[in-house]
């Protein structure tokens, strides 16, 4: 069987097609067909260079697909099921995992990241990450939910409370995260204001149901914001593209405001006026990934269709080289796809 694998860091030319062999089912297991799988922004981190990853390493973090055989102790009329896979990996045993904050346990990883991902034609993974989808999804919509939904709910929801008719601030609305933060947001009853960079993006967040939409090249960020809250700021700046929009999104901040932050796409460094924080009793929240009840929300949320996938063009397995190159250009607007039909 072929799986999508990198044997060092490097460019979009280190992903190699490779020949492995059929993975072997354990107890509690089921192998899945690949059917589709998605790009996100860690699989261009993971690609270049993150320290510990184990090389050579199968990459990708989100899949769809069929239960095609079952290991001990998982019943067989699971055979057949389209599912998703949850990529977060966790032990299950610890006091963080006992709490239900599996996120914080000190085994987490991220299928992709830390072990094997999901880029290959069959994969294994616990029978508890093959999660039955709505028929009325497609496979390709499938493999486009579970990291952006359950990192997005989770800083939304899980980490900064966000409340009914509070202003919410998207930055990056056209990312994969971006796009299910709007809708999650406006699921959650608040007012979304969200930023990007291109007028067609403006105009699909729009869509998505952003309520206020503002060009970053282009608009007074403050100001517009100051005017849209009639000077209260905002309550929840939802942030993942770091060094760049840093300075905005502390001081657009309300009174009791609450950052929450996944990433930094455009570096690490930050500073910070320690008085506004503390004087305006504000919060800087750091957030990755999310728990499995996060997941479970943003899942209901789907299945009332509250929330859907945002995918933005799909390619050939074959080509993802050309995908990974695509998603980096910052072209997008939500998923980039791999199709394996």
């Amino acid at each position: 069987m072929k799986a999508i694998r990198i044997h060092e860091h490097g460019g979009a030319d280190v992903l190699k097609w490779d020949d492995i062999p059929k993975p072997e089912l354990s107890v509690n297991q089921v192998l899945v067909d690949i059917k589709a799988t998605s790009l996100n922004h860690l699989d261009i981190w993971v690609r270049k260079g993150i320290p510990g990853v184990p090389l050579p390493l199968i990459t990708g973090s989100d899949a769809a697909g069929i239960i095609s055989e079952v290991g001990d102790g998982v019943k067989k009329s699971r055979i057949g099921e389209k599912v998703m896979i949850q990529p977060l990996i966790f032990c299950g045993k610890c006091a963080s995992c006992n709490k239900g904050k599996e996120n914080l346990c000190k085994s987490m990883g991220i299928m992709g990241e830390n072990c094997q991902g999901v880029n290959a034609e069959r994969i294994t993974v616990k029978e508890s990450q093959a999660i039955p989808f709505p028929d009325q999804l497609s496979f390709e919509a499938a493999a486009s939910f579970a990291l952006v939904a359950q990192t997005s709910f989770q800083m939304l929801v899980s980490r900064a409370n966000l409340q009914a008719g509070e202003f919410v601030l998207i930055w990056g609305a056209s990312s994969g995260v971006g796009s299910m933060g709007i809708q999650i947001a406006k699921a959650m009853g608040a007012t979304v204001i969200a930023i990007a960079g291109t007028n067609e993006k403006c105009e699909k967040a729009g869509l998505l149901g952003a309520d206020h939409i503002l060009n970053y090249k282009t608009d007074d960020i403050l100001g517009e914001i100051k005017s849209l809250t009639n000077g209260k700021g905002i309550d929840v700046v939802f942030e993942h593209v770091g060094q760049e929009t840093w300075n905005i999104s502390m001081k657009s901040l309300a009174r009791g405001g609450r950052v929450v932050t996944c990433g930094a796409t455009t570096g690490f460094k930050a500073n910070l006026n320690l008085t506004h924080l503390f004087f305006k009793q504000q919060s800087i929240l750091g957030s990755t990934m999310g728990s499995v009840s996060s997941f479970d929300g943003a899942l209901t949320l789907l299945n009332e269709g509250k929330i859907k996938p945002v995918i933005d063009r799909i390619f050939p397995i074959t080509e993802i080289q050309s995908a990974h190159k695509y998603l980096e250009s910052g072209k997008q607007f939500g998923k980039v796809v791999l199709s394996y039909e």
